[in-house]
């Protein structure tokens, strides 16, 4: 099996935003993660992401919010993009 993309788009956040989502079923999983996803979840403003969940290889499931870089506990698909859209929309209250 070959990867297959399950989403890749980019959603714009107002004038000098915008989401970046990239999702991927890999046919092994990515060392450090126990599922069988390849992601990579960013939210970007003015050119700067500001909020990223990856699961970088050797790393497994992460996010960075600004300069910090903590462990993410992945669980469902759904409940890694809710989180995601979570975070974006505390952002858009800021």
């Amino acid at each position: 099996m070959k990867a297959q993309v399950l989403v890749d788009e980019r959603i714009k956040q107002g004038d000098n935003a915008f989401a970046e989502l990239r999702v991927m079923r890999v046919p092994e999983s990515v060392r450090g993660s126990a599922h069988t996803f390849k992601y990579s979840l960013s939210l970007v403003v003015e050119g700067v992401c500001v909020m990223r969940y990856d699961n970088e290889s050797g790393k497994g499931d992460h996010y960075h919010r600004g300069e910090v870089e903590l462990p993410y506990r992945f669980t469902t698909m759904p409940a890694l993009l809710n989180d995601f859209w979570q975070q974006v929309n505390e952002w858009r209250q800021l």
